[in-house]
């Protein structure tokens, strides 16, 4: 019985990465601009990453702990820690590396698809900028 709420549990987080990670593909490919494919591509793989990390963690922590599932030649602690270690870096770089994708956009002029307002032009990209302009006055 419990084995059997194990297994569901293990599935449903596999279905649920791979819904999401689908939902990502799906965004890029529908989206209009650079900044709404950022936003589907990282938030809904990093999502998904989650739920399939989960997955093959809790996999790797009945292995640990019950060596019957045929692990023989090693065991479950590895699965789960690599896979630990996996998805602490998909959740520090995924992010930053969708802020310095579009920080490079943005500041290559690329405007955003129907936006009637951009709040960042115009503005000087650092504080040493101002100090240049209120020097050259």
């Amino acid at each position: 019985m419990l084995s059997t709420i194990f297994d569901i549990i293990v599935l449903l987080f596999l279905a649920l990465g791979v819904f999401f990670n689908f939902l990502a593909g799906v965004g890029l490919l529908r989206f209009p601009d650079v900044y709404t494919r950022l936003h589907a591509g990282t938030k809904c793989t990093t999502f998904g990453s989650i739920f399939l990390c989960g997955s093959v963690i809790l996999i790797g922590l009945r292995a640990w702990f019950s060596p019957y599932m045929g692990f023989s030649e090693t065991n479950g602690s590895v699965l789960a820690i690599h896979t630990f270690v996996a998805l602490v870096a998909i959740l520090l770089t995924n992010p930053t590396g969708a802020h310095a994708i579009a920080r490079a956009a943005h500041r290559s002029g690329v405007k955003p698809v129907g936006a009637v307002v951009d709040d960042l032009e115009g503005k000087p990209a650092r504080k040493s900028t101002i100090k240049k302009k209120e020097a050259e006055k």
